[in-house]
């Protein structure tokens, strides 16, 4: 037995054989949805055929003509166009997209940041500042954000960070402090941003992404997404603290509760697993300061199901497209 097998069990809440199951059925699901795709963009270029004509069209008008009488002409046939048929535009580019999801399609930024980007008056469209995040643009339009121009990001990418202490979670630090993108500066030329923040002496598991819609997904209180931490205590966790958290507690900005709770190792009651889904500042922190006790160090183990393993502390990691199929169906997966 390892030696935190009790905290383990946060992270291997399913048998192995359960995960291959639903990774199965939601490739089954994935082949059938595009199948179906296929077979109605060809249905539907069938009926576009149909109804301009085409070459079989004329072809089989030509074939099927019958002879004219005397002194009336044969019907022309009609020739074949040389226009290929429209295409349905790319949604990301043309037609309209709300302003700040499209700010978060350029790497900058979450939607949710964006939102705020847009409501400072950050934000130039085609010159002129625009405040209502929802504001529907497209690519006619130039849009500037701090002054530089953007453009919607055609290549997704997701990396899996084993954050170390002593680096901030941000994009840029006025401060001239370590930024976690120091740390993976070499991994891609897309610009990513993480997703969530870990404050600078938080370790563990996090995502950086140039996928706004997945960061926004994975941001939002009501997807709950689950997150594991292990919790180095000032001393040893009391029996009666340990099932005062258990129950919840009530801090400044409201009452919290865990979803799981656990001594990660019998024999050192200073090391605590913790499972919560709250996305409220420092609140891991909060919940054992609150009880009295020196928080002396916190590592978050898996956040949305993703844990650390085989990646040691500030490397990083690509996310499998198994991985990214799963978070991008979190939630349907975990309801």
């Amino acid at each position: 037995m390892s030696k935190h097998a009790q905290f383990e069990k946060f992270i291997q809440k399913k048998k192995p054989s359960a995960i291959k199951e639903e990774i199965k059925q939601e490739k089954k699901a994935f082949k059938k949805e595009r199948a179906q795709a296929i077979e109605k963009r060809f249905e539907e270029k069938r009926r576009i055929k149909n109804e301009q004509g085409g070459p079989d069209h004329a072809a089989r008008n030509k074939s099927t003509a019958q002879p004219a009488g005397k002194g009336q002409p044969l019907p022309a046939a009609k020739p074949a166009s040389s226009t290929p048929h429209p295409q349905k535009p790319e949604k990301k580019v043309e037609g309209g997209m709300p302003l700040n999801k499209w700010i978060a399609h350029s790497g900058i930024c979450s939607r949710r940041d964006a939102a705020e980007l847009v409501k400072g008056g950050e934000v130039l469209v085609n010159g002129q500042v625009v405040t209502e995040p929802g504001t529907k643009v497209s690519a006619a339009d130039t849009i500037k954000v701090k002054g530089k121009k953007i453009l919607p990001s055609r290549h997704f990418v997701y990396i899996l960070l084993n954050k170390p202490k002593d680096y901030i979670t941000t994009t840029d630090d006025p401060q001239g402090r370590k930024t976690v993108l120091d740390l993976i500066r070499h991994a891609t030329t897309e610009r990513v941003y993480p997703i969530g923040r870990l404050d600078r002496n938080t370790s563990g598991v996090l995502l950086l992404t140039n996928d706004g819609e997945l960061a926004q997904s994975l941001s939002h209180p009501k997807n709950e997404v689950k997150k594991v931490y292990e919790v180095r205590l000032d001393k040893p966790l009391t029996k009666h603290d340990y099932d005062e958290i258990a129950k919840g507690v009530t801090l400044e900005d409201g009452f919290i509760a865990p979803d799981a709770l656990a001594y990660a190792d019998a024999k050192d009651k200073t090391i605590i697993g913790i499972e919560i889904h709250s996305g409220r500042n420092r609140i891991v922190r909060r919940i054992f300061e609150k009880m009295g006790y020196d928080v002396r160090g916190l590592d978050r183990v898996m956040y949305a199901g993703l844990t650390k393993k085989n990646v040691q502390r500030s490397k990083w990691r690509m996310l499998t497209e198994s991985e990214i199929r799963i978070l991008k169906h979190f939630n349907k997966a975990g309801k």
